[in-house]
């Protein structure tokens, strides 16, 4: 992808996990927090406080292009998949 999907800036600071970085788990779900605008980048698997990470918009974005799909995603929303590749689900958080 030759442009840039996101506002945000490529410096961005965003929540992750070791697994997605380190062990090549996919990107299944994504959040935009409606309180600080922090970008989460999660395998949707259960998240241990020893493996998040703080890590630059463009760094989750060189591990997988795909996450620019849901760039726009408003504040306050969520988006699931189940695979890379497949489609997004997006939600409004307060509707959980």
């Amino acid at each position: 992808m030759d442009r840039w999907p996101f506002a945000d800036p490529e410096n961005q600071a965003t929540l992750t996990v070791r697994q997605v970085v380190r062990g090549g788990a996919p990107i299944l779900l994504v959040s935009h927090d409606a309180d600080d605008g922090m970008w989460q980048f999660l395998s949707g698997n259960d998240v241990e406080t020893e493996d998040a990470m703080v890590v630059s918009l463009r760094s989750v974005f060189r591990i997988d292009p795909t996450i620019g799909e849901v760039a726009d995603l408003p504040l306050g929303w969520r988006a699931s998949r189940r695979a890379i590749g497949g489609p997004w689900i997006r939600e409004a958080v307060d509707s959980l």
